[in-house]
């Protein structure tokens, strides 16, 4: 099996990567030019491809087939550029592009990923029947790049898979959010401000989720969308708690340092079990792990024993 991989060197994407060669796949690893490749593995059936979002419409090139074409690109997903109209909805388009590069590699399968902001705030656990009411550009443009990708998939001949994607963390998390904050703050000494951390939350680790992605392209139902994580909700300040036992244990957890920002959302959990039903997904690594994981600073570890 031949799999295109696209925004390859996020934390989802080269996971994907990781897993995908742990499993004998062969790889084409699509990057923005410059992005960072220290997650790869050295294979020889691994190829790292540069090319920008905006590249893919005229990428003409076909150096090998492609089975599975999986498309975690997009422009903006952090800080204020999230709530950036226009470059968010510039997304949407990059995306139908996408979907017409997978079809000229021959793909048979388009799994796109989506995200929790297409629901908005909600105190329901998350199902493919919850209401989606996104409060966000980033939202908003998610949510359509799902409908209209799937809709160019199935005119082109292109199965379609759409994930909803929850709180994932692992090797390659960027340093601004919270896992990442807490555990480098914990091993400085200098932990940041916490809110009183009642938020029920859902975090899935990145080995997870790429195994996730890797069952939907081969067994995800075609039209499905799907929500990720790890299908099971606990109070924040219980993974924080773990932190501070994985990184500092003699440490004391502060909370309620800080105010809940405006618009908080105090619950984020999925319901997986469309997902499980249809792929077998169930998660494997508890939270513990993840984070000793993630510590280690060997994103290889988890992978060479979940492939």
């Amino acid at each position: 099996m031949h799999i295109w991989i696209t925004g390859a060197s996020g934390m989802i994407g080269a996971a994907c990567v990781r897993l995908a060669l742990a499993q004998g796949h062969s790889v084409t690893a699509v990057i923005r030019p410059g992005g960072r490749t220290d997650l790869f593995p050295a294979s020889d059936r691994l190829t790292v491809l540069p090319l920008g979002l905006e590249e893919y419409a005229a990428y003409a090139e076909k150096p090998s087939a492609c089975d599975w074409f999986l498309h975690f690109a997009w422009s903006g997903t952090t800080g204020a550029a999230r709530a950036d109209e226009e470059r968010q909805q510039a997304n949407v388009g990059w995306t139908l592009t996408a979907v017409r590069l997978a079809a000229r590699l021959g793909a048979q399968v388009f799994v796109g990923a989506g995200s929790q902001a297409e629901y908005g705030r909600t105190t329901e656990v998350l199902t493919l029947d919850t209401p989606t009411h996104p409060e966000t550009a980033y939202g908003r443009a998610k949510l359509a790049a799902g409908k209209a990708s799937r809709e160019e998939a199935h005119k082109l001949g292109l199965r379609h898979v759409w994930l909803r994607i929850l709180s994932v963390y692992g090797p390659g998390n960027v340093e601004n959010s919270l896992v990442m904050a807490a555990i480098h703050g914990f091993q400085k000494g200098d932990p940041p401000a916490f809110t009183p951390g009642e938020q029920l939350w859902d975090y899935l680790y990145a080995d997870d989720a790429a195994r996730a992605c890797l069952l939907a392209a081969e067994r995800g139902r075609d039209g499905a969308v799907y929500v990720l994580g790890s299908g099971k909700e606990r109070p924040l300040k219980d993974y924080l708690a773990v932190i501070r036992d994985v990184c500092a244990p003699d440490a004391e957890l502060v909370l309620g340092g800080k105010p809940y920002p405006e618009g908080a959302v105090m619950r984020l959990c999925a319901d997986i079990s469309e997902l499980t039903k249809d792929t077998g997904f169930t998660p494997q690594v508890g939270f513990r792990e993840g984070i000793e994981l993630t510590v280690s600073g060997d994103p290889s570890t988890r992978c060479a024993r979940s492939g």
